[in-house]
């Protein structure tokens, strides 16, 4: 069962994409920092998906909720509904890995937006062992984080908004009974966000966000109170521009940057069991400001190209520094927007080659989206993001 429990930790490490042989090669020079629950660290649209995994600052659309939460108020419909499916580390041969979900608003009127979405994680089946490696049951790992939030206007150009979300995670799903007993995981954490839009009736301005997600307990395993772990708590910074070349032609550029808000472990020769026993001591506010000693960061840079509201070409470019894994990878997406119906599809570009092949290689995601109807009275309007 521990053999077992090890592998899944080491899946963790795989769901965001850090190669194991960067983790060889960088065990001894480098601190990764790592998180639980690293499912809310995957970004779970095709649209932002298409743009380097960026959603900060960009236009407000149905999946606004995963990214930041305060720019519902400005979406040009009164509500939408929007359902994703991503197949999680194809290109590894696992087909039974996946992130799908869901989300959705509805505008109480001209200022206010409620919201909420659901994200659930599989990875698959797992076989588990005792230590001579004789399989005994089969578990069934899943994750899942469901929020609901609030956003309103502050002003004709600026709005706020918050959301609550609980977490659960079973890693040892049907595991077998051992000396250490393993339960499922629950934790709770909020988002905070504030968007500001400049753009004009047309759509072209300046656009810009801040966010802070995942800002809550920690979460653990077992009974001991001692070894819980950090969630991805985050910080998160963009802005971007849009310009409208004439009635049908849009094209928007956005970047933005990321901050995980969670400690480096204690590692190197010196390291003692006090020092571990402090790490896993200290609480989620001390361990926020303590974050900013180390470089767990990333960036992004998206394009967006729109025709008519209806049609769109997305690509983008994701980075991420030596504490988070050191991915890079190049995204390109497509959109078709129909009526009340939109369709979104994302490509992650395959990079590197043998051991430094980037595990996240070919993925893929599908979004499909429903307008609820257009804001001011405009039934069925096309004018938001998709």
């Amino acid at each position: 069962m521990t053999h077992s429990f090890k592998r899944i930790c080491l899946a963790g490490l795989l769901l965001v994409g850090i190669s194991v042989n960067a983790l060889a090669q960088d065990a001894d020079k480098i601190n990764i920092v790592t998180t639980a629950v690293p499912f809310l660290r995957i970004s779970p649209d095709a649209r932002a998906g298409g743009m380097g995994d960026m959603g900060i600052s960009t236009s407000a659309d149905i999946n606004s909720q995963f990214y930041n939460v305060a720019k519902y108020p400005f979406a040009k419909t009164n509500g939408g509904i929007g359902v994703t499916y991503t197949p999680w580390l194809k290109d590894l041969g696992l087909n039974d890995v996946y992130l799908a979900s869901l989300a959705g608003f509805y505008k109480l009127d001209e200022q206010q937006t409620i919201s909420g979405s659901l994200r659930y994680f599989s990875l698959g089946n797992i076989q588990f062992t005792d230590a001579l490696g004789y399989d005994l049951n089969t578990g069934h790992p899943r994750e899942f984080g469901l929020d609901l939030g609030y956003s309103r206007k502050l002003s004709e150009k600026l709005s706020l908004g918050v959301a609550l979300r609980y977490i659960y995670s079973n890693l040892a799903s049907n595991a077998p009974s051992t000396s250490t007993a393993y339960k499922a995981g629950n934790a709770v954490s909020g988002d905070v966000g504030i968007y500001y839009n400049g753009t004009n009736d047309d759509g072209q301005g300046w656009h810009a966000g801040a966010a802070f997600s995942n800002l809550g307990s920690k979460i653990g395993y077992t009974s001991d109170a001692t070894q819980k772990n950090y969630i991805p708590s985050n910080l998160g910074l963009g802005v971007g521009h849009t310009w409208v070349t004439n009635e049908v032609h849009k094209i928007s550029l956005n970047g933005e940057i990321n901050k995980l808000l969670v400690p480096a472990p204690p590692s190197g020769d010196n390291v003692t069991q006090e020092d571990i026993d402090k790490y896993n001591s200290d609480g989620v506010v001390s361990g926020w400001f303590k974050s900013f000693s180390n470089k767990a960061m990333s960036y992004a840079a998206g394009a967006e190209y729109m025709y008519n509201d209806q049609f769109a070409l997305r690509a983008g470019y994701y980075s991420d520094t030596r504490s988070m894994g050191k991915r890079s990878y190049f995204t390109m997406g497509v959109g078709i927007n129909y009526n009340i119906f939109g369709l979104n599809f994302s490509y992650l570009l395959p990079s590197g080659n043998g051991v430094n092949r980037n595990p996240l290689s070919n993925t893929i995601r599908f979004s499909l989206l429903f307008n609820l109807g257009g804001g001011n009275g405009e039934s069925g309007s096309s004018n938001m993001s998709y």
